[in-house]
């Protein structure tokens, strides 16, 4: 396979009665390294005076989202020719054309009365010298002006692109501080990129891998309040929680919802085993889905919901398998050199995201659901934990220096092993998990 970068116009396609147009410009994402995609976004037109600077602020986070894919390379204001004074006016093609720009996005902003802020865009194929489709719009309030931005960029990616954006989404986090072995963890959540964080938990009490719901309204996670690893579930609008076991006796944690929302899988510790259980949400009732004398843990569900993979040591070693999400023989998918453990499947359903441990080193990688065609992505001290962007095209993971002052943090890695950065965060951070694209 190659990765290519093209124009496709001999396609045609409609983009309103009676108008018809080529098809638009397209990155194909397939593998290996690509040359980013050079694009424009001027500064969006203030509509009105109120307006000024958060039209410049939105301008700014769309060209952070689409720059920091490593898909796109920003040309910088000081090399545009043509200058956009006006929403309304055509666009002078050859003045983007002379600077090599091959997207150009336009948009302007009005904040009206009562905070009510308005955004619309249009996103251009130079070359072409035509609109990618129609312009869109968007209304809120003047405090949700990055959720725009991050919808504005999220359309532009993906009319560029064909695959659905992951920028207006949020992260589900253990926000840490303190020394290594005093550290005070809470469950926090952010935007995808770090901004606009909220603290759901105190630090009084061990918590761990919090997970989304579907619907990103609900939090999972596994707190030591009680003094043993139990399993909460929490209202991210409310922030009230409550319990979801309490079996005297046991240990519960790694919890996941599956697909519906109205399960969740999660291992349990009794009488030395540790084996995989569901529970319905509603009533509480739960079932027991493995019997064996070894450890199973770390369960994540397919997402039509029918399997679930998970790790265990019943092979002698810790690796991956897969079952029927109403239980049975699983079938075992990893046969690497290592140890693998904490799988997450992507939401496109075709990839296992994982960490492995081997000669020392720890590894985020994918492999396909038989287990063909690993792929390790990273290396480090430590990496683990990893968590899908909507789309599934990116991962989340921890990383952790080594040392006694050393710290975790987040990072993002595309799923070719391109583009490595670290995600901005208030202190420490570890055990991310993915929303899926807000409504």
């Amino acid at each position: 396979m190659k990765q290519v970068l093209t124009l496709l116009s001999a396609i045609l396609f409609l983009v309103s009665p009676g108008l018809i147009q080529a098809a638009p410009l397209r990155i194909e994402i397939t593998e290996g390294v690509i040359e980013p995609l050079p694009y424009a976004v001027p500064d969006f037109v203030p509509e009105n005076a109120a307006a000024a600077q958060v039209a410049r602020d939105i301008a700014r986070v769309v060209a952070e989202d689409l720059t920091g894919t490593g898909l796109f390379r920003e040309i910088p204001a000081s090399a545009h020719i043509s200058k956009v004074t006006s929403f309304s006016s055509p666009v002078q093609f050859a003045d983007w054309k002379a600077i090599n720009a091959q997207a150009l996005i336009t948009g302007a902003v009005s904040l009206q009365s009562g905070g009510r802020l308005v955004v619309k865009f249009r996103v251009y194929d130079v070359f072409a010298g035509q609109e990618l489709g129609n312009g869109l719009q968007f209304a809120g309030t003047q405090d949700g002006w990055r959720r725009m931005a991050h919808k504005v960029a999220d359309a532009v990616y993906s009319r560029i692109t064909g695959e659905g954006g992951y920028f207006d989404s949020r992260v589900v986090y253990v926000a840490e501080a303190g020394a290594k072995d005093d550290r005070k963890k809470r469950i926090a959540i952010m935007d995808y990129d770090g901004a606009n964080v909220q603290y759901l938990t105190d630090s009084t009490s061990i918590v761990l891998a919090p997970r989304f719901s579907p619907t990103g309204d609900r939090i999972l996670y596994t707190s030591y309040e009680t003094g043993f690893p139990r399993i909460y579930v929490l209202d991210v609008a409310s922030v009230g929680r409550r319990m979801l076991q309490d079996q005297p006796g046991t240990m519960s944690f790694a919890p996941r919802f599956s697909p519906d929302g109205r399960t969740v899988v999660y291992s349990l510790t009794q009488d030395g085993n540790t084996d995989l259980y569901t529970m319905d949400v509603a009533s509480g009732r739960s079932q027991r889905l493995t019997s064996a004398p070894s450890i199973e843990t770390a369960p994540s569900y397919s997402p039509d919901g029918s399997r679930i993979v998970f790790e265990s040591d019943r092979s002698g070693t810790q690796q991956l398998y897969i079952m029927s999400a109403s239980g049975g023989e699983p079938t075992r998918i990893s046969f690497g050199q290592g140890r693998y453990g904490t799988p997450v499947w992507s939401p496109r359903g075709d990839l296992v995201a994982f960490t492995k441990q081997h000669k020392g080193r720890f590894h985020i990688g994918v492999m396909r659901t038989d287990g063909s065609e690993e792929r390790l992505l990273t290396a480090s001290f430590l990496d683990e934990g990893p968590s899908w962007a909507p789309n599934g095209r990116v991962i989340m993971f921890t990383r952790e220096t080594q040392g006694a002052a050393g710290t975790a943090s987040l990072y993002t890695v595309d799923i070719t092993g391109r583009n490595l950065k670290r995600v901005k965060t208030m202190g420490g951070a570890s055990d991310p998990a993915w929303s899926p694209l807000q409504d």
